[in-house]
């Protein structure tokens, strides 16, 4: 029924956008002065009053109809006051599964008659959802197509509905990512009283597996980060030293060498690299360059393991070549020819040239760049998890299997999660360190491209 309402409310607001511009043109045409605005502004000022009240209204709506329709259907279920909190979650759960039909044992009497009081409500709550919404885009309406006439500032109403739009964007931005940081503060909080936070930042053995029930057989736990993190660091090295080299000479080759049709061909594809998916590229690693990664560690004595940081490293480092060349060709594109005129013109071959006048130009894009792929790397998850491991070591062997924090936060919220442990609580203080890392990262891509940026 939501999808067909605001289907509804698109055809409300356009038929009303539709007859106010109609209007405004006649009242423009009537008037003996000159109109304030324009009739589109009008039509854009009527189809707002009418579609996004009542969408507004629609959405609190949704939101809450299910908490209020499970407090009735439980206030009228016979001994549900006695009832804990996730008992009454469990009730609630049988009974909607009853009324989809998913029945997988017969129902009690007192389960049906509660099936019958929740299709009821829902009934009602659909009906009354139909006309509140229908009156709000028809108040909404009413309203818009009443106040047009000549000199009605339309303009300004549209711009600062606009305005209110963007600053309602901007703040859910900002109390998403607040939610997300006091998330994952509370939960860390909660495993640091469990867990020392010296024995965290600077202990040099992970081994999350405790106990979760009184039946289980684990091991005391360790939770030191430092193995994870070194893991970490060590693939995202190896990613930058793929990635860096590759797309700043891929740059420079499609800005000074590269003809019009041969740029024009090249760029896209190889920015398509940026858009396939990584679980791809973790197939590919697994499949494809692991066996080759461990061949050639056998074939050099080394040890050399089934899934190698060197194997997930490169293919991460693949991945993120476009990010490197499309930021830095469009640093190269940013200097002005005169300065390389100016280069030619002093007797400088086109290789001096681009050491000693494109590169320094372009180099706060260059740096940015490379920070921003390295806090991708940093962040990089299928790929790691499918082609670098599960044992947390500290290790200088590429050919040898590492983990990294996001391969932990997976494999510790995977199975059986009570949020009262340590081990679970875990994921939530590395996802800490993971944000602190990627957010400082970014910080210091801002505070370089701002520090070393050339205006011409």
């Amino acid at each position: 029924m939501a999808g067909y309402l605001i289907g509804f409310l698109v055809l409300a607001a356009g038929l009303a956008a539709l007859t106010s511009m109609q209007r405004a043109r006649r009242s423009r045409d009537a008037a003996a002065d000159k109109a304030h605005s324009r009739p589109i502004y009008h039509g854009l000022n009527a189809a707002i009053w009418t579609g996004v009240p009542a969408f507004v209204f629609l959405i609190v709506w949704l939101m809450g109809q299910n908490s209020i329709i499970n407090s009735l259907v439980l206030a009228s279920f016979p001994g549900a006051d006695a009832l804990s909190g996730a008992e009454k979650s469990l009730l609630i759960s049988e009974i909607r599964q009853v009324a989809a039909g998913n029945i997988f044992k017969e129902p009690t009497p007192e389960i049906l008659a509660a099936v019958d009081h929740l299709k009821s409500l829902q009934s009602i709550a659909v009906w009354m959802m139909v006309a509140v919404v229908a009156a709000a885009a028809s108040i909404g309406a009413f309203f818009g197509y009443r106040v047009i006439e000549s000199r009605f500032r339309a303009r300004h109403s549209v711009e600062r509905s606009v305005t209110w739009f963007m600053m309602f964007s901007s703040l859910v931005a900002i109390l998403t990512t607040g939610g997300i940081v006091a998330s994952l503060l509370y939960e860390a909080l909660q495993f640091f009283a469990r867990v020392p936070v010296t024995e965290f930042l600077f202990g040099l053995r992970w081994e999350p597996q405790i106990a979760l029930r009184p039946d289980q057989v684990a091991g005391l736990g360790a939770f030191g980060m430092v193995p994870v993190l070194f893991g970490t660091f060590a693939i995202s090295a190896l990613a930058m030293a793929v990635s860096v080299p590759v797309g700043i000479l891929s740059a420079v080759y499609l800005t000074e060498y590269a003809g019009e049709r041969f740029r024009a061909v090249v760029k896209p594809l190889l920015e398509i690299l940026a858009g396939i998916p990584t679980v791809v590229y973790g197939f590919f690693a697994v499949l494809t360059v692991a066996p080759i990664v461990r061949s050639l560690g056998l074939s050099l004595g080394l040890e050399a393991a089934p899934n190698s940081a060197l194997a997930a490293g490169g293919v991460m480092g693949v991945m993120l070549i476009p990010f490197i060349s499309s930021l830095s060709d469009d640093a190269f594109a940013a200097v002005p020819r005169a300065m390389r005129d100016g280069s030619y013109a002093l007797g400088a071959t086109k290789g001096e040239t681009i050491r000693k006048v494109l590169l320094p130009a372009a180099l706060p894009g260059i740096v940015g760049g490379v920070l921003l792929a390295l806090s991708r790397a940093v962040g990089e998850t299928m790929i790691v998890v499918m082609a670098a491991g599960l044992i947390a070591r500290m290790t200088v062997n590429p050919f040898e299997a590492v983990t990294t924090v996001t391969v932990q936060i997976v494999t510790l919220l995977i199975g059986d999660s009570e949020f009262d442990n340590p081990k679970t609580l875990a994921a939530f203080a590395l996802g800490l360190v993971l944000f602190l890392i990627t957010l400082g990262l970014n910080l210091i891509a801002l505070r370089t491209v701002r520090k070393y940026r050339e205006k011409y």
